[in-house]
């Protein structure tokens, strides 16, 4: 545990950020299992966002483990280490004014919950990426469920891990029966609905 240590204040507020940036700043929080298309919404949305003027960043999961978590294995306990260290980098891009998509698979309810209460009411939004594990499957753009299928990745969320689906998020992204682009514009229209832009 860190000692000695006191938080300094910045001379820029959030608001003022804000106001520069001519939109909130609020977390996005992609969660869905491996395959279900977090990662390519997320990128698809910022890309369009950016063509708007908005500020936006992607937090990816297996970016983030190349780096900052690069430290942590899929146990229960570090996946919890994972989002909690993603939950503080996310309030520091909400901090400097920006809309942040996170693209975790974040299986644990209990883990979305402790990122939810690091931020205000208006800057966590649960986004469901919704789609059956047999079309992640079929999908397995990395090759993942085959070899968790022949036991080859222990602790594989939907085969030999739970996933947790979030019980009543802000909004559902059904990936099955949307396209992206379609998804894109559900998040978007929300977003505008809700005066996030």
């Amino acid at each position: 545990m860190s000692t000695n240590i006191v938080w300094h204040d910045q001379s820029l507020t959030k608001a003022e950020k804000r106001e520069k940036n001519g939109h909130h700043s609020a977390v996005f929080w992609f969660t869905g299992l491996s395959g279900s298309g977090k990662s390519t919404v997320a990128n698809a949305a910022a890309k369009k966002l950016h063509e708007l003027g908005a500020q936006t960043y992607v937090l990816d999961g297996d970016n983030v483990r190349h780096g900052l978590n690069k430290d942590l294995g899929f146990s229960d306990e570090d996946r919890k280490e994972n989002i909690r260290r993603i939950g503080e980098v996310a309030k520091l891009f909400v901090d400097s004014g920006q809309l942040v998509f996170t693209a975790f698979i974040s299986p644990f309810k209990e883990d979305r919950a402790v990122v939810r209460e690091l931020l205000g009411k208006d800057e966590f939004v649960e986004v469901f990426v919704s789609c059956p594990i047999e079309e992640c499957e079929a999908r397995d753009p990395k090759g993942l469920y085959k070899k968790a299928r022949k036991g080859e990745i222990p602790e594989f969320t939907g085969i030999s891990s739970p996933y947790e689906a979030p019980e009543k998020p802000e909004l559902v992204l059904e990936t099955d029966r949307f396209s992206v682009e379609e998804c894109v514009d559900q998040l978007i229209s929300y977003m505008k609905a809700n005066k996030w832009l």
